[in-house]
């Protein structure tokens, strides 16, 4: 039985998926050994004596163990798999939400900015203020956190390069400016951070 055979919808639990899968399992093997078995007892005579394919009816009863061995391997290792996939499936369910929520994080932060420029903007600039750490409160119940860049070292899985230039104050090789900041859900990135590199001490 390969692992196509068997899937869980997505209302269904891992327990369930294991429950119909080891269901599945038992009878098969019940019935491969119970195959063999009649065929090894119609093969002996009622004296007890040994019949003359009596080695033939071991070596089947033999290859119908193996077969549910094989059998009951296949479906502990579907069982690990679909746990796996549930599991992740859970971990990260909220992330489409997040991605959507980002950009609306972007425009808070721009209006943010361009509100502080305004002297008049006093009230309004609180409003945005709170509003965002209500968004990145939100983020953080849900596991995702920003990722460090500026000053860090350039990281390609976490850093997304748009320009390199020189620098007299940040090493080659490390972020100097952010110009989109990234976030990530558990180990895995939701946006790698938008970053200026720095090429080292201008000539």
């Amino acid at each position: 039985m390969s692992a196509k055979s068997h899937t869980n919808g997505p209302d269904e639990s891992a327990d369930d998926g294991v429950e119909l899968g080891g269901q599945f399992d038992s009878d098969q093997i019940a019935a491969e050994t119970a195959a063999a078995a009649e065929a090894a007892d119609a093969a002996t005579p009622a004296d007890g004596s040994a019949s003359a394919d009596a080695g033939d009816v071991q070596q089947e009863l033999a290859a119908a163990r193996d077969r549910a061995l094989r059998l009951q391997a296949e479906m502990e290792n579907l069982r690990g798999r679909t746990s796996r996939e549930l599991a992740d499936t859970h971990r990260y369910a909220a992330l489409p939400v997040v991605r959507d929520l980002l950009p609306v994080l972007d425009n808070i932060d721009r209006a943010i900015e361009a509100a502080e420029k305004d002297d008049s903007a006093g009230n309004l600039l609180d409003g945005f203020r709170l509003v965002r750490q209500q968004l990145l409160t939100i983020l953080s119940q849900h596991k995702c956190e920003e990722i460090a860049a500026e000053g860090e070292p350039f990281d390609p899985q976490f850093h997304e390069a748009i320009l390199q230039q020189p620098s007299d104050d940040v090493p080659a090789g490390h972020v100097t400016m952010v110009t989109q900041t990234g976030y990530r859900m558990h180990d895995r990135v939701v946006r790698p951070s938008q970053v200026i590199v720095s090429s080292g001490p201008g000539g």
